[in-house]
């Protein structure tokens, strides 16, 4: 039999080859990837600082140990240029050489690209983005070259928030901006949001919001002064884009499957093609897009055992997210796309409670700020109706 083949070894390939290791012991697994397939956790790049890890100690296995470990062949510093789905075939390219390979099943775990603003400026392409343990290594090593550590992050989303409590605990001084008036501008109601914003203010980030990134120029001294189109202006050391990622989507266009804001799959996360599959922050599944980890979770587990024989479509229950920002901490369910809903807060003396309710009164998403709040998590999670249903 012909191996099943994941492309791309982030959270989501190596989830998955974990998984079905775990129902399949002997089934030919190839993984081919673009980079150096080491394995790690990457919601951990964003508070290494303050859990004082070096980028060598985030790293959990190299291509080496898990090949070795779930049995599979890596074929690493890999670029997969096409897709033949009626034969069943691609074609990858490495060190300049092109080869084909054969699969049973193919699964397209390929992640999402950083979006880039269009910056003018001699600075713009030392901006940083940090969307792999690659890239942190880099932004450590820049990091760390600067007596004044000033880091403006452009990005007030849940990464570049993050990041801002990182930097703003170990030293840094760091500044957010965002075209947005609030930060976590997708995911708060506007007075959760203000809350959330005053306590990382307190502990000496700054936020510039409802502006943007006009330039970035460099300066003799090596630092670089970052201009707003309000015509404000900051001094940075370091600067970094956080401002949200774009699935990958291009060699599944190429290759005749359907996508939308990424590779659309059914809730069994076969895409049009037979026997091709997506996963993690690739994959639309059901026309949901979650770039989060318990959502690669649940893909991961349900499509390793339709891999081994027992089709099994993934099941969405609701899926809280948590904010790793210690100054203000934040746990947010997202209200679902397309639901109108209508916010109750409840004030404590460490934070708030904020709890969307639908036309129905049903609890369709909430917010949790504090730690008294936190609490509640689990009571509230089980009131909210499942994304996606599980299969009866």
């Amino acid at each position: 039999m012909q191996p099943i083949i994941i492309v791309g070894s982030g959270m989501a390939g190596y989830t998955l080859a974990r998984e079905f290791r775990k129902l399949n012991a002997e089934q030919a697994l190839v993984m081919i990837c673009s980079d150096d397939a080491v394995n790690y956790a990457k919601p951990t790049l964003s508070n290494a600082l303050v859990g004082k890890k070096a980028p060598e100690q985030i790293a959990l296995g190299d291509a080496e140990k898990m090949s070795a470990q779930l049995n599979m062949q890596i074929i690493d510093h890999a670029t997969v240029t096409s897709i033949s789905a009626d034969q069943h075939q691609l074609t990858y390219t490495k060190d300049g050489q092109a080869e084909n390979l054969i699969y049973s099943k193919l699964i397209l775990a390929v992640g999402a690209n950083p979006i880039r603003l269009a910056i003018s400026g001699d600075g713009a392409d030392d901006i940083h983005v940090v969307n792999s343990l690659i890239d942190y290594r880099e932004f450590r090593s820049k990091l760390d070259l600067k007596q004044d550590k000033r880091v403006v992050i452009l990005g007030a989303g849940l990464i570049g928030c993050e990041f801002a409590n990182d930097l703003q605990n170990t030293g840094h001084q760091a500044t957010v901006i965002d075209l947005a008036p609030q930060p976590l501008g997708r995911l708060l109601p506007e007075h959760v949001a203000h809350a959330f914003q005053q306590n990382l203010e307190e502990t000496g980030i700054q936020f510039a919001l409802s502006t943007t990134v006009d330039r970035v120029s460099k300066n003799s001294n090596e630092s670089y002064t970052v201009t707003l189109a309000n015509g404000q202006s900051f001094t940075a050391d370091v600067v970094l884009s956080a401002v949200g990622l774009q699935p990958n989507t291009s060699v599944a266009q190429e290759a005749g499957i359907h996508t939308s804001r990424g590779i659309v799959t059914n809730t069994l996360m076969e895409t049009n093609k037979t026997d091709i599959y997506a996963l993690g922050d690739c994959a639309e599944v059901n026309g949901l897009l979650l770039p989060y980890v318990m959502p690669i979770m649940q893909q991961a587990r349900a499509l390793a055992k339709t891999l081994s024989g027992e089709n099994t479509q993934v099941h969405y229950p609701a899926m809280p997210v948590a904010v790793k920002t210690p100054a203000a901490p934040l746990t947010v369910l997202p209200v679902p796309q397309g639901v109108e809903a209508t916010w109750e807060t409840e004030e404590l003396d460490d934070g708030m409670i904020a709890k969307a309710l639908d036309q129905e009164s049903t609890l369709r998403g909430f917010v949790l700020l504090g730690p008294t709040a936190a609490k509640q998590r689990l009571t509230l999670t089980k009131l909210v109706p499942d994304l996606i249903p599980a299969a009866v």
